[in-house]
């Protein structure tokens, strides 16, 4: 039993910290007098950009792709992996590509005479128009090879509502839409995903905006109230986080759609990460590129969730109504929330200057040192 003690209490001692390498020598041989002032001062540099490194780790983890565990690492599993390579890159991305070219020649060669041909028929041009669109979309899906499961009920044009869904990648649109002609809010884009939003997309009622100008907002509020107002306009999807998280984590959601004085949809989004990761880092990674990560995968597994339809309380302000809506798809989905604001994503500084900082800090710890 002593024994047993004794290795206990010799164990605790390894855990406990040496205190010789973090006090100065004088404050341990003369434990009675206090922690001077300026001692302090000295630490609290240290301290400081010590916290704002846990609160930048706990923001940047958000947007961070995080890549699952290599299985491929012994002589036995290497050899089946270079054959999946083969499969997924020489056969499955070949035929891939033909079925979505195959779905481009089906879509361009209908969608092309009902824009011009039914322009006086705006009723049956809308109609044919959205079908279109869900095939296209459907054809997307199928050069992943999607699989793609829908919880709940199927949703259905009616006026003064909103669907809103956590964001994972622009994909999330493409997934929604292969079942229901959305009219989506999304941020401008450059080259051909830019030229498929200012033709295509539109004929579903599509809205743009371009952060970086203010005057946006206030078009893109009035245009999303007069979107609601009418009982034949698709039904509005917004991705109220504004930017694209690595499904692990919910950041703060915008209040625009929460302030519409309409019904709320929440729409969860789950992917899973067994075949490949659908997060999508437009900082390091052009659309283009994260389509083709996704067609030379084996598959894109996904799980949505069409949920309780939300309205604002009594008691509640848009803010709280935002929350409120946020903790119903994190917990559906099994997301974890963080109060940070997506859009500081687009306004970090860059990493020279994080750099500048490190190396400014080193040097005053170094020059502290040779003081002393």
């Amino acid at each position: 039993m002593a024994s047993q003690m004794n290795s206990s209490s010799s164990e605790m001692d390894l855990d406990r910290p040496n205190l010789e390498e973090y006090l100065p020598t004088e404050s341990i041989q003369k434990p009675h007098e206090k922690f001077r002032l300026c001692d302090l001062l000295d630490i609290s540099p240290a301290l400081t950009e010590a916290a704002g490194a846990i609160v930048d780790d706990s923001f940047t983890r958000c947007f961070k792709s995080i890549p699952p565990e290599p299985w491929n690492w012994n002589i036995y599993l290497f050899p089946l992996w270079c054959c999946g390579v083969i499969v997924r890159y020489g056969i499955l991305f070949p035929i891939r590509v033909l079925v979505l070219t195959i779905g481009w020649i089906i879509f361009l060669s209908a969608f092309i005479p009902v824009h011009f041909l039914l322009r006086g028929h705006e009723r049956w041009r809308r109609k044919m128009e959205r079908y279109l669109v869900e095939l296209i979309c459907s054809f997307f899906v199928a050069s992943w090879t999607g699989v793609v499961k829908y919880h709940g009920p199927r949703p259905c044009i009616r006026p003064q509502q909103v669907f809103v869904a956590n964001h994972t990648s622009m994909i999330d649109f493409i997934v929604l839409e292969q079942m229901t002609a959305f009219a989506v809010i999304m941020q401008k884009h450059p080259g051909w995903v830019g030229l498929l939003q200012s033709t295509i997309l539109e004929s579903v009622g599509c809205i743009w905006f371009n952060r970086s100008e203010a005057k946006d907002r206030e078009i893109l509020a009035r245009k999303l109230r007069e979107h609601i107002q009418e009982a034949d306009n698709n039904p509005l999807l917004i991705f109220p986080e504004g930017t694209c998280v690595n499904n692990h984590y919910t950041v703060m959601f915008k209040k625009g759609a929460f302030e519409l004085g309409c019904t709320v949809c929440p729409i969860a989004i789950k992917y899973n990460k067994i075949f490949v990761d659908a997060f999508w880092n437009s900082k390091k990674q052009s659309f283009t590129k994260h389509l083709l990560r996704l067609m030379t995968s084996w598959a894109v597994v996904c799980d949505v969730w069409y949920l309780e339809p939300q309205t604002l309380r009594p008691d509640e302000t848009s803010i709280e109504f935002a929350e409120r809506v946020r903790d119903i798809i994190s917990v559906r989905a099994g997301l974890r929330k963080v109060p940070w604001d997506g859009y500081l994503k687009h306004s970090r500084p860059s990493p020279k200057h994080t750099e500048q900082k490190q190396r400014i800090f080193a040097e005053s710890v170094l020059r502290r040192l040779e003081e002393k």
